[in-house]
Order: structure tokens, then sequence, then C-alpha cells
């Protein structure tokens, strides 16, 4: 349940982002929003959601937080 949160969380964050980068295009601001994805915010969230899904996948803990056993 807390990776559900996490990821949740995360793209809740990425999406105000995507947001926010709208507006800046939406204004005209082409060098702000090239700095806003590249190096700014956007970045930040992205890699942020990047790291909750890589460590997600080398885990590999079941439902319970014990290691996933197959059939038994």
């Amino acid at each position: 349940m807390k990776y559900a949160k996490q990821a949740q969380t995360a793209l809740d964050r990425l999406d105000m982002s995507l947001a926010t980068l709208r507006t800046i295009v939406k204004n005209g601001q082409v060098n702000e929003a090239l700095h806003f994805m590249e190096q700014g915010e956007l970045k930040e969230r992205f890699e942020e959601l990047q790291n909750i899904i890589s460590i997600s996948q080398v885990g590999q803990l079941g439902a319970r937080g014990t290691a996933n056993t197959g059939t038994l």
C-alpha cells in the first residue's frame, strides 16, 4: 500500500508540473519552458517517479512485504 501512495503522490506532482509547463508555453516563454523541462522542476518530478518505479522492480516483494515465492 505504501508503494501505491508514493507512486500516486509522484504522479500528482508530475501532473502539477505539467500544468505549470503548459502555462509557461501558453505564455510564449520558450526559453523558460526549456529550462523547466531540462534542468528544473519537471526533470526532478520525472526522476522522482522513475526512481520509485525502479525501486519497485528491484525489490520484488509481494503485497505483504514478503518475497514472491511463486506457487507453493
